[in-house]
């Protein structure tokens, strides 16, 4: 096993760093407590999330709320809901 399939320590990582989620195996992308650590630290992250978490509001609701133009990367189904819609444009007008 890796360090990026290590959970504690790409945990470490990303919350230093939301970006290093890209170096992360695939099955800590699609670890929750991985992708919020890495969104909150930077909404960029969320490009670097497995397609389902994309789907997850919890994730999406953090990724957005730190840079609002993170809104393109979240499933469609969640790009018509409407807390997430106000999310955005509450930190980023232009979305």
């Amino acid at each position: 096993m890796t360090d990026w399939d290590n959970k504690e320590a790409c945990l470490a990582a990303v919350s230093n760093d939301g970006l290093a989620l890209r170096f992360a195996s695939t099955r800590l992308r699609d670890d929750k407590d991985v992708c919020l650590a890495a969104v909150s630290n930077d909404g960029r992250a969320l490009f670097y999330a497995s397609t389902r978490l994309k789907d997850n509001k919890d994730v999406c609701l953090a990724a957005v709320s730190s840079k609002g133009h993170v809104f393109k990367f979240a499933s469609e189904r969640l790009k018509d809901d409407k807390d997430m819609c106000l999310a955005a444009v509450s930190k980023d007008g232009w979305v």
